[in-house]
């Protein structure tokens, strides 16, 4: 088994691929500016470097990345033994003219190439905020080779 879990060359395990290219939506968590946990499902593509999600320029969650930058998401799947991909980072927010080209690129995996351009049709000339997550733990949950620390199996 490569890499311990924090390693960020869990990035390349078959098991992390496999999420990161699946159309399952990433759940990110973040600290709403009075302390308290948030967690919103949400699309995602992995650049090879960050994950990168597009977002309305007035939703909640920039402002408390703009005051707290610490985010989290896990990638999960719902088949038994589920697998996890657990990944904590740094956010940083870019305000643009129009929709990001990786969220261009989530659109046609969520969706397929023909229904990923029409969404992205409609959007186009519209502001967007791109959300870009910069991984520094990643953890891998398979509940084979690989479980949650409090299992000491």
């Amino acid at each position: 088994m490569a890499g311990q879990q924090g390693d960020l060359a869990l990035l390349n395990d078959p098991i992390a691929q496999a999420l990161l290219r699946s159309t399952i939506p990433a759940r990110l968590a973040y600290s709403w500016t009075d302390g308290t946990p948030r967690v919103v499902p949400i699309w995602f593509h992995w650049t090879g470097e960050e994950f990168v999600l597009g977002s309305p320029p007035g939703a909640p969650k920039l402002k408390a990345l703009a005051t707290n930058s610490a985010a989290a998401l896990t990638i999960d799947e719902n088949a038994w033994p589920p697998k996890v991909l657990l990944v904590r980072g740094s956010a940083s927010v870019q305000l643009l003219e129009d929709v990001s080209p990786e969220y261009a690129a989530a659109a046609t995996r969520y969706f397929g190439e023909e229904q990923g351009q029409a969404w992205i049709a409609q959007l186009r000339g519209q502001p967007m905020a791109r959300v870009a997550i910069r991984p520094n733990w990643v953890g891998i949950l398979d509940f084979q080779t690989r479980f949650p620390s409090a299992l000491r199996l």
